[in-house]
């Protein structure tokens, strides 16, 4: 599909942005990194204002890895590769259906369950927002802030309906880097 393609890392790169998380009884902020490399591999790290670290995952293809004792604050698979403006459905997710718009959208529509199903809004191919329902009711949300030329969402904000929780990154900046040693990609404690 012309929109996985598209959107398919070309080189590593480091980016660098302001997060916040916001649920019931818990605001936190600070900033975080995030290490990405062809072909699918994604390092994101949480710190808070003070630096101290709140959360590592890394993404490795669809196997997300946070180290045990640490917060869960991330999505699951699609929607982390979808804050990064990186269009991958999971394996075994099947296409149920889809619409083009003549403004230029299109609306896809998948399968990652019996009793859901994940919409995926695209804008020229690039991602603009993806919400996973169940029977009808939105699970939780991502929506994506595109700036036109630039290879990165400017801003994602992620919401968990289940958990009434909203996680927003801001971006701040981007650079090409040389490739990333094996080992950043299994996260530890």
């Amino acid at each position: 599909m012309q929109a996985e393609r598209s959107s398919a890392l070309d080189s590593p790169y480091r980016i660098v942005f302001e997060w916040s998380v916001v649920e019931p009884g818990m605001r936190v902020q600070g900033r975080g990194v995030a290490r990405v490399e062809p072909p699918y591999r994604a390092r994101l790290d949480l710190f808070s204002r003070g630096g101290e670290r709140i959360t590592a995952a890394a993404l490795v293809d669809g196997d997300l890895r946070i180290p045990e004792g640490l917060p869960d604050l991330l999505p699951q698979s699609t929607m982390f590769w979808g804050s990064l403006g990186v269009f991958r459905p999971d394996r075994g997710m099947g296409l149920a259906g889809g619409r083009w718009q003549r403004d230029g959208l299109a609306e896809l529509r998948y399968r990652p369950g019996e009793d859901s199903e994940l919409l995926v809004v695209l804008a020229r191919n690039r991602i603009q927002e993806m919400v996973r329902r169940s029977n009808g009711r939105a699970l939780e949300d991502l929506r994506i802030q595109l700036v036109e030329g630039e290879r990165f969402p400017r801003q994602a904000t992620y919401r968990d309906h289940v958990r009434t929780r909203e996680l927003r990154m801001t971006l701040e900046s981007v650079e090409h880097v040389e490739s990333y040693p094996s080992d950043i990609w299994e996260p530890r404690r």
